[in-house]
């Protein structure tokens, strides 16, 4: 089983460059918990192409990751945040 907590997170934020099909698929998967073909069921589809989508999905949020680096860097400051580290300091590191 893949990582679920580590796509949803991924979705969460890059969600909004999703087409709605993929939104509603990876949303249906993931969050529903419903099964390739239950969805296929519910948009009338093969499971095939519902399972070929989600796969699409997830590496389309893996490269926004690997370009964006939204995730990294919201990790990269909570990190920061929780060592209380002097602001001074904070400000720098954001700045780059």
């Amino acid at each position: 089983m893949d990582n679920v907590v580590y796509y949803t997170e991924l979705y969460d934020y890059y969600k909004d460059l999703l087409t709605d099909t993929q939104k509603k698929y990876f949303e249906d998967y993931y969050f529903k918990n419903l099964s390739f073909s239950e969805i296929s069921d519910k948009y009338n589809v093969s499971r095939n192409a519902v399972y070929n989508e989600v796969k699409f999905t997830k590496k389309n949020l893996e490269k926004y990751e690997a370009s964006l680096h939204i995730k990294s860097k919201t990790e990269e400051i909570e990190a920061l945040l929780d060592d209380s580290i002097t602001s001074k300091k904070i400000i720098e590191i954001i700045e780059r």
